[in-house]
């Protein structure tokens, strides 16, 4: 990671923290900055991933599931969007999802990481707190400032992750 990598990361985890401890001072207009946040996340990962596709990925093994993943990436900002007037156990249930998929995915990688010998503590623990985060949005799912709640913890942690990360010293491997 170049240092102008690491600035961007430390920036963007300070700005996490930042909307998250704001969101928690102001739970009632939180929800509708979760939205925001969730929906251009999405969005601009959506046209990320298709635009990629189309100069690159479609030249490439695999490159059809970056085209989908694009496809369904906007989809789901283009859903978030629509999520301003309906009730906040929709988003719960956002919520739900993506944290229970992306904890199942992290625990995977920290098994089969774990498997070939490389570094699986740091993923088995983002995996399992995902879970854990995905378990309390089941929870709390009756109580209407829990998403928002639980959302800024996971925004907290997961500015603290890219900071470990952008803090990290890089391994090189030089080939003789």
């Amino acid at each position: 990671m170049t240092r102008l990598q690491r600035v961007k990361e430390i920036a963007m985890a300070l700005v996490m923290l930042i909307a998250a401890v704001a969101m928690i001072m102001a739970p009632a207009e939180g929800y509708a900055l979760i939205i925001v946040i969730v929906a251009l996340y999405f969005t601009i990962e959506g046209i990320r991933k298709l635009v990629f596709y189309f100069t690159m990925a479609r030249f490439m093994v695999g490159g059809r599931s970056i085209l989908y993943m694009g496809i369904l990436m906007l989809d789901f900002g283009i859903l978030a969007t629509s999520l301003t007037d309906v009730p906040r156990i929709y988003l719960l249930l956002y919520l739900i999802a993506a944290n229970a998929f992306d904890g199942v995915i992290e625990v995977l990688r920290a098994v089969e990481a774990r498997k070939y010998g490389s570094s699986w503590r740091l993923k088995m623990i983002h995996g399992v707190l995902n879970l854990v985060i995905a378990i309390c949005c089941i929870v709390f799912i009756n109580r209407p400032n829990a998403a928002v709640f639980i959302y800024c913890f996971g925004m907290i942690y997961s500015a603290f992750m890219r900071i470990a990360s952008a803090c990290r010293q890089t391994k090189f491997i030089y080939i003789q």
